[in-house]
């Protein structure tokens, strides 16, 4: 008798990309793909539909990026399995998306073979992680100290503080992209996302309460 099928959304803005993992998933006899996503937002709405067990998420996409759609996924349906899917040996996209919640990272250069091995892991309760990433996760854990900000309702990742030490030293979204090897459209999502935390719009007021809050330890 043949396992249930693994249900499964993929959510990345390149078409060749996901139309290729959407042909080697559907060749498992126990795997089937329910759905696919331009974009995080787009992610998350299908989520919301159509419940899969496991959603494959690329991390830079325009709208909404995968690290926020994870975050969003893993708040109102916590049981979903989410692996992230990168380009990028960046080990600060490890620890924002395992923070959110994520499952696994994924670098894009898997075989067939290990991406289907990764989903049946994955479905065990496995952590994937890459091996090269790991070592630079366990090199970034250990000599971690992340400012803090004094008195504050809200909390920032990693990557969020790194922006928000740019705002303060007045940098545009050019520039913080140029300086954090990230698109502007990421960085336009993130300050997005700082901008909901402090509560303001207004960029110089967030500039104003940020750098009057930031303690560096």
């Amino acid at each position: 008798m043949p396992d249930p099928n693994i249900t499964i959304v993929i959510v990345e803005d390149q078409t060749l990309v996901r139309d290729g993992i959407e042909i080697i998933l559907n060749l498992q006899p126990d795997m089937k793909v329910i759905g696919t996503a331009n974009n995080g937002k787009e992610g998350y709405e299908l989520v919301s539909r159509l419940r899969p067990d496991i959603v494959l998420m690329d991390i830079e996409m325009p709208v909404m990026n995968g690290i926020m759609s994870t975050q969003r996924i893993k708040e109102d349906y916590p049981n979903t399995i989410i692996l992230l899917l990168t380009t990028f040996s960046d080990e600060h996209y490890v620890v924002e998306g395992l923070a959110g919640g994520a499952s696994g990272i994924l670098l894009k250069d898997f075989t067939a073979t290990k991406l289907t091995g990764a989903l049946r892991e994955a479905m065990r309760g496995e952590l994937l992680l890459p091996a090269s990433l790991a070592a630079k996760l366990a090199m970034r854990l250990r000599s971690v100290t992340s400012p803090t900000f004094a008195g504050a309702d809200f909390a920032l990742t990693p990557r969020e503080v790194e922006i928000a030490q740019l705002l303060i030293a007045y940098k545009n979204n050019r520039e913080i992209a140029e300086a954090l090897h990230i698109t502007e459209g990421t960085v336009k999502n993130y300050i997005s996302v700082i901008y909901e935390k402090v509560g303001m719009n207004d960029r110089a007021k967030v500039i104003a309460r940020l750098k009057g809050m930031l303690e560096h330890g």
